[in-house]
């Protein structure tokens, strides 16, 4: 078992599973993932939290990095992400990739779309391999 298989496998009793995602796809390029948006992901006017969107786009972004990085340990170091429309429930897919990687340190890019394919959101982060202990 690889180091994503082994995150998702872990996944079940973590945010992972709190939040309902869902995984779609992996390959060379990139992780897609997906949540079936409900009610209580929505905020007070009645669209996807801003945290829900940001949680979605840090879980694939560091699911990027630890595939590319062939071990579960990567921790988020940086964190940018721009909000395009607002999205609402149904299903929101993420689709993530490491950009760029220089010694231990990753960057990654994540985009989430609705059903339609509008953009919600895109974010930028940054990833730190550590070394466990």
């Amino acid at each position: 078992m690889n180091a994503l298989e082994e995150m998702i496998a872990r996944g079940e009793n973590t945010f992972w599973s709190y939040l309902g995602c869902e995984f779609v796809s992996a390959d060379e390029e990139k992780i897609v993932i997906a949540l079936d948006a409900k009610e209580h992901h929505t905020n007070s006017m009645g669209i996807i939290h801003g945290g829900v969107l940001t949680s979605l786009m840090d879980q694939a972004m560091g699911m990027a990095a630890t595939a590319a990085a062939e071990q579960d340990s990567c921790v988020t170091t940086n964190l940018n992400v721009h909000f395009m429309s607002a999205m609402k429930t149904g299903k929101l897919i993420v689709t993530a990739k490491v950009i760029h990687r220089a010694g231990r340190s990753m960057t990654t890019e994540a985009r989430i779309h609705n059903s339609e394919g509008t953009l919600g959101c895109l974010a930028t982060a940054t990833f730190r391999i550590v070394n466990r202990k």
